[in-house]
């Protein structure tokens, strides 16, 4: 695994070695805040940048807006472009929370439209952060919300390896429990196609995809290829595939989930009754059903976030991941 390695065109000057030095000591110590002052223009981002070096450890920066975490990625991306530098902010273009109008009984679903460069960013971070030390990750504010368990997210990856004997159909039951649609017609991120004895894969978080030519049951060729043209640009000796949705999980942990969400629906619909509000009872009656069904069918349904707890196994009232 690449260490961080530095590429600046200047060496710490002034204050910047003294800086750098006590926050890679007070980081050793254990210490859980340090305060780094200086004037605009005087060189944090680069003094930030001299202690990950000497730190070799994997960082998260943190920006309050995208504006700044995004020119704060492109400057670490200048001083370490042989290492790995994401971006990680709110994939939403636009954004409508669910709500409800009593005066007009107006139950509004939520609504949303997601940016596919910035999810695939996204993804390319996670990814980075299971599959190598070397990872700096920029992100705004909105990193701090809950995502799935990082341990099925690690579970759920499906590895090719050259050479090996693998069963196809098992392979490709794989990528769709990891949310990754078939599309033998046009190759999209975050889909598969299969021509023959060729499996191609164009993984959600990155810019090429994988191409396994299979001679029966033994991968005989594994290649990464540009997508769009179709040029293979190298041979390689495995490909992780990492799922295409931070909520991955598999279909026994579905089915328990499925049955923790009903006793809990039944629980509170009875609640609902008893206090005498039979259309609030029915509407979530209504909308969980239709959830658990999706979650059935598909692995996966909208606001799915709102049942992390329940598909994690997270005692209630515990911090989600």
């Amino acid at each position: 695994m690449p260490d961080f390695k530095l590429n600046a065109a200047y060496s710490p000057v002034a204050d910047q070695p003294a800086a750098r030095d006590a926050l890679v000591a007070g980081v050793e110590r254990g210490d859980r805040f340090q305060t780094l002052l200086g004037a605009t223009g005087s060189g944090k981002t680069a003094t930030m940048a001299f202690a990950i070096e000497k730190l070799q450890r994997p960082s998260l920066v943190i920006a309050h807006n995208k504006t700044l975490a995004a020119q704060l990625c492109n400057e670490f991306r200048e001083f370490f472009p042989a290492n790995s530098v994401e971006y990680f902010v709110s994939y939403y273009d636009y954004y409508q929370p669910e709500a409800y109008v009593p005066a007009q009984d107006l139950y509004i679903e939520k609504d949303s439209s997601i940016n596919e460069e910035i999810e695939r960013l996204r993804h390319a971070a996670t990814s980075s952060l299971f599959g190598r030390r070397d990872t700096i990750v920029v992100a705004s504010v909105s990193c701090i919300f809950g995502l799935g368990s990082p341990e099925k997210y690690d579970q759920m990856m499906l590895l090719l390896k050259r050479g090996e004997m693998i069963d196809r159909d098992a392979v490709l039951r794989k990528l769709v429990d990891i949310q990754y649609s078939r599309n033998d017609t046009a190759l999209a991120r975050g889909t598969f196609r299969v021509r023959g004895e060729t499996l191609e894969v164009f993984p959600a978080y990155a810019e090429t995809a994988y191409r396994a030519v299979l001679f029966g049951d033994e991968v005989e060729t594994l290649q990464e290829f540009d997508p769009l043209t179709g040029e293979v640009l190298k041979d390689v000796e495995h490909a992780g595939i990492w799922p295409a949705t931070h909520y991955a999980t598999d279909q026994s942990t579905i089915e328990r989930a499925v049955g923790e969400i009903r006793d809990e629906l039944e629980a509170r619909t009875q609640e609902l009754e008893a206090e005498g509000k039979p259309l609030e009872s029915h509407r979530l009656r209504q909308r969980t059903q239709f959830d658990m069904e999706m979650l059935r069918e598909l692995g996966f349904c909208n606001g799915i976030e709102n049942y992390s707890r329940i598909l994690d196994g997270r005692p209630p009232g515990s911090r989600p991941y």
